[in-house]
């Protein structure tokens, strides 16, 4: 057994370090080293440190191979958010976006069959009796986890628990007296502070990068529901999702989770902080499932377009309130439509993100204090948190039996969602899954295409979306018109009748 930990640099040798860095972008290396002997011992002396890093964490980082069994056509399988169906989320940024397909592409017919997929990653472990913390796209669903350790050693994993809506997966291995690595306090981390990425990228076993942390709160990239991620230019690519990102103290700071790029490393890289993972590790070794705190409202940022119609300066920090849902937590505490939430538990709101992610860290029940500006005054209002729905409940998805027999799932058209696929300023439904071999596929329907009416009538969000179904289904047929790209298509689809 062993914990890890090392001392941080002095203060006095970062900044000969960063200085030195600086200086060689415009002299001549060989120069500068001649005449600064003292800055080459610290660049050794950085050296060193990260070696040490190295060589104490490695070996509680291990290799996962995952398998899952899923049923694939005799053509590519359908896009997915994080590109193929159980492959590294990396891979989301490298594909070609869903709207640069053409729609109306003739494809050959179908002949589905099931075959076995492995996706190949990363983990750590933090406990001694083998819990391993990963990403939850690694393992969900897997019929087979292994775990190999740098000794060579290979465990068949148990699944302990998932969380789609962060990202995260707890698996565990039967041994005892393994390595472990630290859990570090990743509110504490500041912009700037270098940071070691562990992994197996690639296939490569325990490549290890440094970097510094280029920016926190990173969010709006649709890579899961709750997103609050630390920016690196540490290297990572392809396989390191699940592995560590560590800091001077050799303890764990975030897991590694995605990158962007156009086809590998280019210096942007995301990682889960791991004060997000630990409240998510405890809930599912202790129950294997995620409870969250939940207000009951839609809420938009505040922005200085929009503060001076409140009574509030164009610098000030909230959140609106758009809708309070019936009978939620908020409705029963007194919150209002037009109210600005400007502060949680005596601390400012930084943004909606941030906000969100609060309140779901939190556990149903808690009781919470909110200052809000209402009628250009300040009112504190106690509000005890509900239990937060499944996300496909939120987002209004339709039942099992008519998910199978229209072929997909919609959600709401985020701002974020338009954004990235080039919907800005439009209105509907956006696809977020098809189903292999189902009529929508076979007629040009696929993830990220944008559903605008259904039979000759507006649809701006899942509820009105799932109401125009049900009365299509007493036709038997729905005639819906679909945007993907620069192509907007009416698509029928059979429906049976109730």
């Amino acid at each position: 057994m062993s914990v890890i930990s090392l001392n941080r640099f002095k203060t006095r040798s970062s900044y000969i370090v960063v200085s030195t860095l600086l200086v060689l972008l415009f002299v001549n290396p060989l120069s500068v080293f001649a005449q600064d002997p003292e800055s080459i011992a610290t660049l050794r002396q950085m050296g060193k440190a990260f070696s040490s890093i190295a060589e104490k964490t490695s070996p509680a980082v291990v290799s996962l191979r995952a398998e899952r069994i899923v049923t694939r056509d005799n053509q590519s399988m359908r896009e997915w958010p994080f590109g193929e169906p159980f492959s590294d989320p990396f891979e989301f940024f490298f594909r070609r976006s869903p709207r640069q397909r053409d729609p109306r592409e003739q494809r050959a017919p179908r002949q589905p069959r099931r075959e076995s997929r492995t996706a190949q990653g990363s983990g750590f472990i933090i406990s001694s009796d083998g819990y391993i913390l990963t990403n939850n796209h690694m393992v969900e669903e897997s019929e087979k986890v292994e775990v190999e350790l740098t000794d060579g050693r290979k465990f068949t994993a148990k699944i302990i628990g998932t969380d789609s809506d962060s990202d995260v997966a707890v698996v565990k291995i039967d041994a005892k007296d393994l390595p472990y690595l630290e859990l570090a306090d990743s509110d504490v981390l500041e912009v700037g502070e270098w940071v070691l990425a562990i992994g197996n990228p690639l296939g490569l076993s325990h490549t290890v990068t440094a970097g510094i942390v280029s920016a926190k709160g990173r969010s709006g990239f649709g890579l899961a529901y709750f997103e609050n991620f630390i920016q690196t230019d540490a290297a990572i690519n392809f396989g390191n999702s699940g592995g560590p990102l560590i800091n001077l103290d050799a303890k764990v700071v975030g897991i590694n989770t995605a990158i962007v790029g156009a086809g590998g490393n280019i210096g942007i890289g995301f990682a889960i902080p791991i004060n997000m993972a630990k409240n998510i590790y405890d809930q599912l070794v202790k129950s294997g499932t995620v409870e969250r705190g939940f207000l009951g409202v839609e809420i938009a940022a505040l922005t200085d377009e929009t503060a001076p119609f409140f009574g509030l300066k164009k610098n000030a920090r909230g959140v609106l309130i758009s809708v309070v849902q019936p009978d939620s937590a908020a409705e029963k505490a007194g919150l209002q439509h037009n109210d600005v939430v400007i502060e949680l538990n005596g601390e400012p709101i930084e943004s909606r993100d941030a906000f969100r992610n609060q309140i779901a860290m939190l556990k149903p029940g808690s009781r919470i204090k909110l200052v809000v500006w209402r009628d250009r005054k300040r009112k504190t209002i106690s509000v005890k948190l509900g239990k937060r729905p499944p996300t496909e409940e939120l987002a209004g998805t339709l039942s099992p039996k008519t998910i199978g027999e229209l072929g997909f799932t919609v959600q709401d058209l985020t701002d974020e969602l338009a954004e990235r696929y080039g919907y800005e300023g439009q209105s509907g439904v956006i696809v977020t899954s098809v189903e292999s071999g189902s009529q929508a596929e076979e007629k040009g329907i696929a993830s990220g295409a944008l559903i605008k009416e259904v039979n000759q009538q507006k649809v701006r969000n899942t509820t009105e979306f799932n109401e125009e179904i049900k009365k299509a289904k007493k036709e038997g047929a729905a005639l819906l018109l679909v945007k993907r790209g620069r192509y907007t298509i009416f698509v029928p689809l059979k429906l049976s009748e109730k």
